[in-house]
């Protein structure tokens, strides 16, 4: 656990809230990569020329400042970039609809996994992931799930991966009218809902969106910036990215449980 922040108030959470691809599920490994060739070829055919090495990297750095948001929201991304390259963008949606089929290509074996028993829950999810679920829990802190991907398939996932109970209903992802859902509203319905003020918040996610919703709330941010593949080491890419975003802890995975419980309710 590396402290970047330490003066940020702690002990006193009532509700945590959780992104869920690469911070507690890792059904969707490899999800970026799969954008990012999408849109690079998007790209490169729209505009007719330029280096497809520099292109990568300049949709791989939108794609990141988006991540955490509806996926929706990188795919308008990519039309105003076709348009800005003089090119004819598709509606978003469409781009939307053939990203996903090139995901679901990528991930079907997992979920058919996790269905049939052939893959166990503890291999898709981030190292320690339950443990912590229950040590909140435990500790009375309410739990809300919120990602950027659609909905229905975030609920049927957590369900998957045995982690639906935590959230108590408390699970919020992409809709079909993108404006009437965003984390930042998650954020505020919790607090509003409750009476709560940001020293009772706690979010914890990997993406550079809700790392700074929480911190615009005033609560505490810790920042999972595991590398996806082993689970055991600091990303040092996502690293940079969450401690830019506010993060005030960045962890790898969970596995220091106590670590984490007693920094996050110990005395300042």
């Amino acid at each position: 656990m590396e402290i970047i922040n330490d003066y940020q108030p702690r002990g006193k959470f009532k509700a945590a809230l959780f992104d869920f691809d690469g911070t507690v599920s890792l059904i969707r490994q490899g999800w970026q990569e799969v954008m990012e060739t999408y849109f690079t070829d998007v790209l490169m055919q729209a505009c007719g020329s330029g280096d497809r090495s520099a292109t990568a990297a300049y949709v791989r750095n939108f794609i990141d400042e988006l991540t955490g948001v509806q996926t929706i929201y990188q795919c308008i991304r990519l039309a105003e970039e076709v348009a800005a390259c003089g090119g004819r963008p598709a509606d978003p949606l469409e781009y939307k609809r053939e990203y996903h089929r090139r995901l679901m290509q990528k991930i079907e074996h997992r979920i058919q996994g996790l269905k049939e028993g052939r893959i166990k829950t503890d291999d898709l999810l981030v190292p320690g992931a339950v443990s912590f679920l229950r040590a909140l829990q435990e500790r009375g802190v309410a739990l809300y799930l919120a990602s950027g991907t659609d909905e229905i398939y975030v609920r049927q996932e957590a369900e998957l991966l045995g982690i639906s109970s935590f959230f108590a209903g408390n699970i919020y992802g992409a809709l079909d009218n993108y404006k009437s859902f965003s984390k930042e509203m998650v954020i505020r319905k919790i607090l509003a809902e409750h009476d709560y003020s940001g020293c009772n918040l706690l979010g914890v996610g990997d993406g550079y969106v809700e790392i700074q919703n929480v911190k615009a709330a005033g609560g505490m941010a810790v920042g999972v910036a595991t590398d996806e593949l082993a689970c055991m080491e600091v990303d040092t890419w996502k690293r940079h990215r969450l401690i830019n975003a506010g993060a005030d802890v960045v962890i790898p995975n969970y596995i220091n449980l106590e670590e984490i419980m007693d920094y996050l309710f110990g005395s300042n």
